[in-house]
This record gives C-alpha cells, sequence and structure tokens, in this order.
C-alpha cells in the first residue's frame, strides 16, 4: 500500500502535519488533499491544541508540481486549503526548511506563526512563469513585509535568505542551526502554548497602502527591466489594488488576474522554456550509462575563454591545473583567473578567505603539458584555429593519462579533425562555453559520432556541476546557436542592402525582445572574429550566397567595433554605448550603388518577419538533420546563448503559435526575391503541409 503523501500524529497535545512527497514536496492535488483531510482531523481533535506543519526530506514544499501545469486545476484548490489554515480556531505554526517557494510560501503564509531553519530560502517566483501568486500571495505578503518590499520579492522572483525573511516580519523565529524541522517546530509550538497563544491570522492585519508617486516610480522601473513582459506589472495591480479592498474582495481580485494570465500566451511560452529547460539533458541514449570521474581538470589557454572556464570549474569545487605556452604567460593566466575570482568577491558570490583558498589549494598555472597527467578531463581553450588546435591534441594525447576526457571549446571547427590528431577519438567531444563561460550558462556538448556514450554521460555531468543549461548538438560548421546565427544575421545584411539601415533592424530586433540587436551583438563581439569567419569559409562558398562587403571594408579600416571606438556605432565618451554612424551607412549605400540597388523602406513587423523566418527556417534544418535532438534543445540554445526573449518561448514555440503554414507561405513569398537563400526546410514544409507543429517532436 502507498504510503500517504501527508501524515497526521500527535506528540501529547501538539499535532504534527507532515508532507513527504520527494523530491520537492510539490504541492500537487494528492497534498492538497491530504493536507485537507489532516487539518480537518486536527479541527476535531479535542486532545490537539496547536498543529506544526513541516515537510519530510531535504526541503519544505517548493512550489507547485510541474505535472500540473498547463493543465486545468483539480480540487481542492490551494486557495481554498490555506484558507482553511487560516480560519482555524486552533493555531497553527509552519516550520520551514530548505526552499519555500510559490505555493509553499503562500501556504506558510496562511499559518499563524512560521518558524525557518537557518538553511530556507522563500520566494514567489511566479512572474517568471507568466503568472502572479494566486493562492494569496499578493494579499497576505503585504500584510507581513510591507509593499514595496512585496512588489520587489514578487516582480523579481528572487530567493530570499532566512534572515531577510525574519527582518521584514515574514518568519517570526529561527531555529537554531542544525536544527531539525519537526524537533524545532515542537519547541516552538510548546512555547506559544505556554504564553498561552492563539490564532493570529495574516488577514486580519491592515493592508499597506503606497504613494502615487512611489508607485508610479516602481511601475516604470519595473516595465523598463521586464520590457514586454505582462505578469510583473499585473502582480503589482493585484497587489496594490487588493489593499485597497477588503480582504476577501482582494483575493478574488488576485484570482481574477491569475486566471487572465494563466491564458496568455507569454505564460505559456515561459512555462514552455521552464519545462524544456529540464528535459534538455534527459537523453535516451544516456539512460542507464555512467559518466566518468572529473574531479581533476585540465584547461589549455589562459584567456578570456579559458580563465572564464577555470573560474567556472573552481567554483564548482573542482581542481583545475592550466596550461599555457610559456612562463610568462601561465603568470599572467594566473592573475587573469585571481582577477576574475576578486570579481566575484565584489559581487558578493564568494568569500575573500574562499578566493584566498582556491588559488592556493585548487588551483595552478603551468608552462607544460606534462602538467595534465594526473588530470580527468582536460578543456582546450585556445585561438579558434585548425592548426593551433591539432597541434594542442597531438600534445594531449601524448601527455594526459589513459581514459582521460579530451574536449575542445571551439565555435565552428569540424571536432573529428581534432580528434583524428589523437589515437583515442572515442574520448574526445566538445563542450562550447559561451563568453563569459563563469557567468553564461549554456554549454553546447557537442559528439561527434566516434565518442563513448560514458564520455558524453560525463560532459553533461560536468555541465550539471558547472550549473549549465547543457545541450546536446551534433557535428557541423556552427553546431546548433551558431550556425543558426549565421542565417539569421545574413537575412540582417540581405535587409540592409535592400533598404533598411543597421539600426532599424536593431532597433526592430530588440523591441521584439532580445536584448541587443545583430550589428550591436557583432560590435561586441569584435568585427574582425566576423571578418574571420568569412575568411576561413570563403572557399568553400557558393557563388549565390550573398555576403555584405561593407564588413570586409569596415575591417580594412581598423573599425572592429567597441574595442576600437568604431564599428557599425560608434563609440566615445559622448557614446558610450555607441550612436549610429553617418560614415558606416555611406559604406553600405555605395555598395548598393553597385549592386544597383534602389533601397525601400522596411517597417519593423517586416523586419522581424523576416528575420525570424530566417531564424526558424535553418533551426528546422538542424533539427531535420539530427544536428539538435529535438526543437526544444534549438528553444534552450536560442534562450540561452543567444538573448532571445524567453517571454517568447524560443523559436520553435514561436513558430508554434504564428502557425508553420503561415511561416512557409512568408518564405516562398520571399524566395521569389532569392531562391538560394530563401530555400525551405523540408522539415518545416513537412510539418506544415501535415498540420503538425515542432512541439509534436519534443518526445
Amino acid at each position: 500500500m502507498t504510503p500517504p503523501l501527508v501524515r497526521y500524529s500527535r506528540d501529547t497535545d501538539i499535532a504534527l502535519i507532515c508532507i513527504e512527497n520527494p523530491p520537492v514536496n510539490a504541492i500537487g492535488q494528492a497534498v492538497r488533499a491530504g493536507l485537507t483531510d489532516c487539518l480537518e482531523r486536527f479541527a476535531a481533535d479535542a486532545a490537539a491544541r496547536i498543529a506544526v506543519i513541516y515537510c519530510a526530506g531535504r526541503t519544505f514544499v517548493a512550489g507547485a508540481d510541474i505535472k500540473e501545469f498547463g493543465k486545468p486545476p483539480c480540487a481542492p484548490y490551494l486557495p481554498d486549503v490555506i484558507g482553511k489554515i487560516e480560519a482555524l480556531e486552533k493555531p497553527v505554526l509552519c516550520v520551514m526548511h530548505g526552499t519555500a517557494l510559490g505555493g509553499g510560501l503562500e501556504l506558510a503564509l496562511g499559518a499563524h506563526y512560521r518558524l525557518g531553519l537557518p538553511d530556507l530560502k522563500i520566494g514567489l517566483p511566479e512572474t517568471s512563469l507568466g503568472i502572479l501568486p494566486g493562492a494569496g500571495g499578493t494579499q497576505r505578503l503585504p500584510r507581513l513585509a510591507g509593499m514595496e518590499a512585496t512588489l520587489d520579492i514578487i516582480t523579481s522572483a528572487r530567493h530570499l535568505p532566512a534572515q531577510e525573511a525574519l527582518d521584514l516580519g515574514i518568519l517570526d523565529e529561527l531555529a537554531p542551526v542544525g536544527a531539525d524541522p519537526a524537533a524545532a517546530g515542537l519547541v516552538m509550538a510548546q512555547a506559544l502554548l505556554d504564553r498561552g497563544a492563539g490564532p493570529r491570522r495574516v488577514c486580519d492585519r491592515p493592508a499597506p497602502r503606497i504613494g502615487a508617486d512611489q508607485l508610479a516610480d516602481i511601475r516604470a522601473r519595473t516595465q523598463a527591466r521586464y520590457k514586454g513582459q505582462i505578469a510583473q506589472l499585473t502582480a503589482i495591480d493585484a497587489a496594490v489594488e487588493g489593499a485597497a479592498m477588503p480582504f476577501h474582495d482582494g483575493m478574488r481580485h488576485e484570482r481574477a488576474l491569475f486566471t487572465k494570465l494563466m491564458q496568455s500566451p507569454q505564460r505559456a511560452a515561459l512555462i514552455h522554456a521552464f519545462l524544456a529547460e529540464r528535459k534538455v539533458a534527459q537523453l535516451p541514449e544516456l539512460a542507464g550509462v555512467r559518466a566518468r570521474d572529473f574531479g581533476q581538470v585540465g584547461v589549455v589557454g589562459g584567456g578570456r575563454m579559458g580563465s572564464g572556464i577555470a573560474v567556472a570549474s573552481l567554483l564548482a569545487g573542482l581542481d583545475v591545473t592550466m596550461v599555457e605556452r610559456d612562463a610568462q604567460s601561465a603568470m599572467l593566466a594566473r592573475e587573469n583567473v585571481a582577477q576574475t575570482l576578486g570579481e566575484s568577491v565584489k559581487r558578493g558570490k564568494l568569500t575573500d578567505e574562499a578566493r584566498t583558498h582556491i588559488l592556493a589549494q585548487q588551483f595552478r598555472a603551468a608552462d607544460s603539458y606534462s602538467a595534465l597527467a594526473s588530470c580527468d578531463l582536460v578543456i582546450e581553450a585556445v585561438f579558434e584555429d585548425m592548426d593551433i588546435k591539432r597541434d594542442v591534441f597531438t600534445q594531449l594525447d601524448r601527455h594526459c593519462k589513459s581514459g582521460a576526457i579530451l574536449a575542445t571549446n571551439t565555435s565552428y571547427l569540424d571536432i573529428p579533425q581534432i580528434a583524428a590528431m589523437t589515437g583515442r577519438p572515442a574520448d574526445v567531444l566538445g563542450l562550447h562555453f559561451f563568453s563569459p563561460a563563469h557567468i553564461m550558462r549554456l554549454l553546447e556538448i557537442v559528439v561527434p559520432e566516434t565518442t563513448a556514450p560514458d564520455v558524453v554521460a560525463t560532459g553533461f555531468a560536468f555541465g550539471k556541476k558547472l550549473g549549465k543549461v547543457s545541450v546536446r548538438a551534433g557535428v557541423c560548421d556552427g553546431f546548433i546557436g551558431n550556425r543558426i546565427l549565421q542565417v539569421y544575421r545574413a537575412a540582417s545584411d540581405h535587409m540592409v542592402l535592400a533598404g533598411a539601415s543597421p539600426y532599424e533592424v536593431d532597433r526592430a530586433v530588440t523591441e521584439f525582445g532580445f536584448p541587443m540587436g545583430p550589428y550591436a551583438v557583432q560590435d561586441l563581439a569584435g568585427l574582425d572574429i566576423g571578418f574571420m569567419t568569412r575568411q576561413r569559409k570563403a572557399a568553400n562558398r557558393d557563388p549565390r550566397e550573398f555576403v555584405a562587403r561593407w564588413a570586409d571594408v569596415m575591417h580594412a579600416r581598423g573599425w572592429h567595433g567597441r574595442k576600437t571606438g568604431q564599428g557599425y556605432y560608434t563609440y566615445d565618451t559622448d557614446s558610450p554605448k555607441g550612436r549610429p554612424s553617418a560614415d558606416v551607412e555611406a559604406i553600405i549605400a555605395a555598395e548598393r550603388l553597385e549592386y544597383g540597388i534602389t533601397p525601400r523602406a522596411f517597417s519593423a513587423d517586416e523586419i522581424i518577419a523576416r528575420y525570424m523566418a530566417a531564424m526558424v527556417n535553418e533551426a528546422a534544418r538542424v533539427v531535420g538533420e539530427g544536428i539538435a535532438a529535438r526543437p526544444l534543445d534549438v528553444d534552450v540554445t536560442l534562450l540561452h546563448g543567444y538573448g532571445f526573449p524567453r517571454w517568447r518561448g524560443g523559436p520553435m514555440h514561436w513558430a508554434d503559435t504564428q502557425g508553420l503554414r503561415k511561416l512557409l507561405a512568408q518564405i516562398e513569398t520571399y524566395a521569389g526575391e532569392d531562391p538560394y537563400f530563401w530555400q525551405t526546410a523540408t522539415l518545416l514544409r513537412q510539418l506544415a503541409q501535415e498540420n503538425r507543429s515542432f512541439a509534436d517532436l519534443n518526445t
């Protein structure tokens, strides 16, 4: 017989209500029903004078049950369960440990008293999923923490440590370090009984108000920070407007706004992103495959990328040996790592003592490959040049122990060619980090056909250890992300040649939700990088492919973007973030003249239609060729590595919402202008003709 998810017991006159729904005690329908039964039992138990609600396992209720996401809610509903707790005539104490998030925190707000363990983190992350706290969070939290703090907590979706929750009045007390939730609950419950404490309902407290000017400022800052998103501002409305109503009217208002958000496309997109991130590492090929050890990590190359990889590994608690070409370079690499760790100290992510310990005990920089002899995993992060990388792997094969995994951080180059320099191609894979590697969450794990399954499993285990979102990619030029990037960036160049300005394209793309447009991104990365990529591909380029020569003119003038003060934008003390350049527009105009093109106007809508059509079409090729295992892998890659607006779910989810038949028709129209560039992906055409979606392939 399956044990109940919620258990009722009694210790003398103290009732104990324990939730045990591993792994995170999600508050699904069965837990809500179990809580309801236990609350009724407590109310009827004459010998029980107070109840303690707590959770077994590593955490308090960490939120809703993700298996219920997107489905109609089932009774008993969470607001009703919480209302039942609050209305009890006998006091209820809630003890929280681990994380109390979303519905878990709302559950605790319905209790009469709240005790936190020192490890506790609380939060209301619903706005990050396109909704708002719908079980009283917008109504009860302001009555404890004040309106300004509540609006920050809800709109930011951040996790608060226990001490901050205590300082804000959300918690009544903190238990001692190392306390057990049940034992700590019994102690506080007895103390409450000893002083004759009765129910103390949050709903009975007066609701705080906020001044019109302060509210306007908060709304303006929120709108700027979460541009294009609707959940944050709606949550502000729920809290502020609800505070002006009687409590139960405020609850109904909250629920009405919650229901409205539940029906929004943004909610669907954000839930898709949330679930895709959890599914992306679930690959059938890795079922039952055990990862190799990777406690000792080697990094070859101490530049910006190599240092970032080293820091990410060090912050994850791994031992790191870095190798550079000579003693002076090794010393500079060590300084780079020390400086980056120092930045983590300044941001409060690391203590100065921890930084000192890491540099003394976990990290070393050397100028000989022999220093890598005991490493389990070695990551090459040198210049993006095939000859250099092949030489590095020749040395790694000679010096690294048997069974060591050899990884390349290449962004574009052919990994099988690199692996061919070793006598162990089964131990070679790609680990494509994104810069800065210690901050960016995306990790493309690139898998050649010869790579052993346990090497792939180790790549995913390593990514998880570093806190990355890891995506499996097949071998091709640019893998998933950069391959798609090249195509939608080319679509931008096509529009600019036809008459749009780079600045109009960037403006339309940022208004769509990207943090930067394609030309501002090129300036940030360095226009010399793009030039080298074009040179590398020139020998095999199809003569029908259009390549913007204006970019080569800019490179020849030494305009490499931000680092030189001039790229597509001009960067100086007057415009540190860049301003449009008339000189760039003149260079582009000259190229139009060479082609005999009369420039035409492009609306923002047309720019986005073409930009996204190119992105989705190439993404469909990537999935169709098996470079990405599923459409969701593309979505996660673009969300975490390329700034795709999360509230749109990713390009494949976005395409499904537009309709694949509509996209197919657009591409076929564009093909009338350029049949080479606008070749429809086979998979896109097939799905459109069968009236199916990309989501159908996310198995």
